[in-house]
């Protein structure tokens, strides 16, 4: 098994390659078991190798990070873009269709609204920073 530590958009993930079957890796990634399609078929012979594990490594690194057991609603990242704008504080309550952030993805601005009632618990993000799809913006509690 090979280890490896990414850093992707300031996010840190521990990645470890269990093992790669033809087009299929074995990949735990934040302690998260994923089983990943890799884009070419990797030889048995290659796949023992440890030059094939950085390329199974890097298919698993786009995974979205596992998300951790608590309470409270994750809101994520319709699509990916740059944060213009976090416009809620932790603690502050929010309601249902309350913007929390603004993003912008192929030059418009687009609002980044609550889908709950609740209090933010957790701001992920902040202005400037790059997010994919489906990143945690915020977490409402």
């Amino acid at each position: 098994m090979k280890a490896y530590k990414f850093k992707i958009n300031g996010k840190e993930y521990n990645v470890a390659v269990n093992g790669i079957e033809g087009k299929n890796a074995d990949v735990t990634v934040n302690g998260v078991n994923y089983q990943v399609e890799l884009e070419n078929e990797v030889s048995p012979a290659v796949a023992a190798a440890p030059a094939a594990a950085p390329a199974a490594a890097a298919a698993a690194a786009p995974a979205a990070a596992p998300k951790p057991a608590g309470a409270g609603k994750k809101i994520e990242s319709p699509l990916p873009g740059v944060i213009i704008s976090v416009d809620v504080k932790e603690g502050q309550a929010v309601k249902r269709g309350q913007k929390v952030a603004v993003i912008e993805a192929m030059k418009m601005e687009n609002e980044i609204l609550s889908d709950v009632d609740g209090t933010i618990t957790a701001i992920h993000v902040k202005q400037g920073d790059s997010v994919l799809e489906g990143a945690d913006i915020v977490t409402i509690g």
